[in-house]
C-alpha cells in the first residue's frame, strides 16, 4: 500500500491505574480508518513510547495492526539512542505479522554529528530490511537534526521510503523535496506546516491533531493534494486554533484531553507527562465548541 496522506500519530490510552487500555485503543484505530485516515503510526512521540515498557511497546504495535487488519499501513515507533539497541527492537517489531514498517527518529541525548546519525539509521534499516523505514527528524525533542544531505544520503537506502519532518525548518524541507529520489516521501510532521509542505511537494502529514479530528485532517491534506487549495484552506483556517493549542501544554496531554472531551478515551497520562491544567481544559472546551465539535 502506498504511504501518502493523512496518517495519524496516535495516542496510547491508559486506564487510571496506568495500564493499557486496549478496548480505547481498538476503537480508536477503528474510528480513525473509518473517519479516511490514510495511515497510522502508533508509539511515536504522541504515542508516549518513551513510557512504556518493551512488552507494552510491542503490544500496542500488536493490537494496532490487528485492528487496521491490512485496510491501511501501520508504521510501528521504534527509536533509541543506543544504536545495539535500537538495532535489537527493530527486529523484534519486525516480527509482528502484518506490520508495513517502521518509523524511527534522531538518536536523543547524545548528540550524535550527521555521520553518527547515518551510521546509525543505516544500521536500522539494514537489519530489517526490506521492511520500510520512515525516518523521523524531530530536533526539539532529541537535540539533534538531521540535515538535508543526512537524510538524502539514506534516501539511496531501498528501503528508506521518507521522512517525517518536523524541523519546522521550511528552507530544509524544500531542499529536501527538490533533491530527493522519486518514490521518496517527504511528510510534514507538523500539522501547521502542512499547506506549505504539501505545495512544495510533500506527501502529505503525520498528524497529532486527526487523533480528535481525523475526517476533517483527512479531507485537508486531501484536498492539497489534489489542488483544491479553497477547501483546503478553509478546513486549515476552521481548525487551526485546535491544532496550535495541542502544543500549548507539552503534548500529548491537550490532545488527550481533547479526546476526553469527546468521549473516545480516558484521561490519563503517564508520568513525567501529567493532564493539562485546568484553565487549559476550559481552554480546549471553549474552542472544540467554537467549531462545532461540542454542545455549546
Amino acid at each position: 500500500m502506498e504511504l501518502q496522506g493523512c496518517g495519524t500519530a496516535l495516542v496510547t490510552p491508559f486506564h487510571a491505574d496506568g495500564s493499557l487500555d486496549e478496548a480505547a485503543l481498538r476503537s480508536l484505530v477503528n474510528w480513525q480508518i473509518e473517519s479516511g485516515i490514510n495511515f497510522l503510526i502508533p508509539c511515536g512521540t504522541t504515542g508516549e513510547a518513551s513510557t512504556l515498557d518493551e512488552e507494552e511497546w510491542l503490544r500496542v504495535v500488536e493490537v494496532t495492526v490487528q485492528t487496521a487488519a491490512g485496510r491501511v499501513p501501520v508504521f510501528g515507533g521504534c527509536t533509541h539512542n543506543a544504536t545495539s539497541e535500537a538495532v535489537a527492537r527493530a527486529k523484534k517489531v519486525a516480527k509482528i505479522p502484518g506490520l508495513d514498517g517502521i518509523l524511527t527518529a534522531n538518536p536523543y541525548y547524545n548528540r550524535p554529528g550527521q555521520e553518527g546519525q547515518y551510521q546509525h539509521f543505516r544500521a536500522i534499516a539494514e537489519a530489517v530490511a526490506p521492511l520500510p523505514i520512515l525516518l523521523y527528524n524531530i530536533p526539539s525533542r532529541t537535540g539533534t537534526n538531521m540535515e538535508p544531505a543526512t537524510i538524502l544520503r539514506l534516501a539511496e537506502l531501498k528501503n528508506v521510503v521518507g521522512v517525517k519532518e518536523s524541523s519546522g525548518n521550511i528552507a530544509q524541507i524544500t531542499e529536501i523535496i527538490n533533491n530527493a529520489p522519486t518514490g521518496f516521501k517527504v511528510f510534514s510532521g507538523d500539522d501547521a506546516m502542512t499547506l506549505p509542505v504539501i505545495a512544495l511537494g510533500g506527501a502529505g502529514l503525520v498528524s497529532v491533531a486527526s487523533n480528535a479530528i481525523p475526517a476533517e485532517m483527512a479531507q485537508m491534506v486531501q484536498a492539497a493534494l489534489t489542488g483544491d487549495w479553497a477547501k483546503a484552506r478553509a478546513l486549515n483556517s476552521k481548525y487551526f486554533r485546535l491544532m496550535q493549542a495541542h502544543f500549548l501544554e507539552p503534548s500529548p496531554a491537550p490532545v488527550k484531553a481533547v479526546l476526553a472531551l469527546l468521549g473516545r478515551i480516558e484521561d490519563h497520562l503517564r508520568l513525567p507527562m501529567v493532564p493539562v491544567t485546568a484553565p487549559m481544559r476550559q481552554r480546549l472546551e471553549k474552542i472544540l465548541g467554537e467549531v462545532g465539535l461540542l454542545a455549546k
